[in-house]
């Protein structure tokens, strides 16, 4: 059961910042008033408080996407 988040929450598929955790992670879902994060390269989802969350900067969004690109191609050859 989704339950309507607040304006400022971010939208389920993007990326956030949980500053109480220093974590960034992927919006899966929003349930009961808590936001459902899962590490961008895959691994144990956590909660959230949606107040906990900011946004992601340009470099924080791309560190862990290149970190997976490169990863894939060392597994490839």
């Amino acid at each position: 059961m989704t339950v309507n988040p607040p304006a400022t929450t971010p939208e389920v598929g993007t990326m956030a910042r949980d500053v109480s955790r220093g974590r960034v992670g992927r919006v899966m879902a929003h349930l009961y008033g808590a936001v459902w994060l899962r590490p961008p390269g895959g691994g144990q989802e956590w909660t959230a408080r949606p107040e906990d969350l900011a946004p992601v900067t340009a470099s924080e969004s791309l560190s862990p996407r290149v970190a997976e690109l490169n990863r894939r191609a060392r597994h490839s050859r």
